[in-house]
């Protein structure tokens, strides 16, 4: 694509944290803390699929899916907000812009298609116990998150690609401390109508079509659940979807409002950024360890083995440098 287009104006503003000097530092303090919570937990969850046999389940693989997406797309904006807070010039090309603008929009996509395959993943397991393992084959499972990967890709690179040929000549301040694809329609003087439309095609397609294999999965869950007879089983059935539905509601919630909802510049879209890019992925792998006991006890067990072997290393540390002192 040619840069001329870009000529004009050769870098944006991000101005959606702007603030004293002091709240400034206790916001980067606050973000880098979340930041490294967020890296830490979902890290963690996806050490204790892999290293934990029983975990090697078409849900655990998900979820080790999930936790990875969430890593990505934290880190897609994050550093990007740290830099800005310390930095005196809270700038960005529009290069750059536009580069983290695609993974925003891929990241975004993905979770999207994930969170709805497991959906489909609970509706398999609850309405069809007997079958779960044929429907659920490791090759389908394989398929889905790579299906998952690709259609957000596509639907990323060609809302990318359309912004990229936008000129953009007027105001240069975005009202946010990231760069998405929203955002850069008022800062075009060139007709953004097309844009605008592929846009709300792609988030009618995309966006509603995974909601609604969501909203169908649940209600036959729902149906399901209703007609076991034991309330023991009632609970265990639904307590397997409650963190998944958890996850749902956080996501979907402020991603619709955020992408629907007209770019005016409204505190509501730096809240809904905030919430979908910055806590949704410190919070997914603290809902699902915490309603979940299995995944809690391998926890903890990884933690007692990992200490276990930090107090024998210590130890075999130090009885050698007490042999190498009595030899001497």
């Amino acid at each position: 694509m040619a840069l001329e287009n870009h000529s004009t104006i050769i870098e944006f503003l991000l101005l959606g944290l702007l603030a004293g000097h002091h709240s400034q530092a206790l916001l980067f303090v606050l973000f880098l803390v979340i930041y490294l919570l967020t890296l830490l937990g979902n890290l963690l969850m996806i050490m204790v699929i892999r290293v934990n046999s029983h975990f090697h389940t078409p849900m655990y693989f998900f979820l080790s899916h999930l936790s990875f997406l969430d890593l990505c797309y934290s880190s897609v904006t994050v550093p990007k907000m740290l830099e800005t807070l310390l930095s005196k010039k809270k700038t960005i090309s529009v290069e750059d812009c536009l580069t983290q603008a695609f993974f925003v929009l891929h990241s975004g996509g993905t979770e999207l298609c994930l969170l709805a395959v497991m959906a489909y993943d609970r509706y398999a397991a609850i309405c069809y116990p007997l079958l779960y393992g044929q429907i659920m084959s490791s090759q389908l499972c394989v398929r889905l998150v790579w299906a998952s990967w690709v259609s957000a890709f596509w639907d990323a690179l060609i809302n990318t690609l359309l912004a990229w040929n936008l000129d953009f000549c007027e105001t240069q301040v975005i009202p946010n401390f990231s760069c998405e694809i929203p955002s850069l329609f008022p800062l075009s003087c060139s007709n953004s109508f097309t844009n605008f439309v592929v846009l709300l095609c792609s988030a009618l397609l995309h966006a509603f079509g995974t909601f609604l294999l969501v909203f169908f999965s649940y209600t036959r869950i729902i149906f399901t659940i209703l007609s076991i007879s034991s309330t023991t089983g009632r609970s265990k059935a639904f307590s397997t979807c409650s963190s998944h539905l958890t996850a749902v509601s956080l996501f979907y919630g402020s991603g619709f409002l955020r992408y629907l909802m007209p770019t005016s510049g409204s505190p509501w879209e730096l809240v809904f950024s905030m919430q979908y890019s910055v806590v949704t992925p410190l919070v997914n792998p603290l809902v699902y360890s915490l309603k979940n006991k299995e995944v809690k006890a391998a926890l903890k067990n990884m933690l007692r083995k990992s200490l276990q072997l930090l107090r024998q290393q210590r130890t075999g540390g130090g009885c050698m440098g007490n042999g190498r002192i009595a030899a001497r």
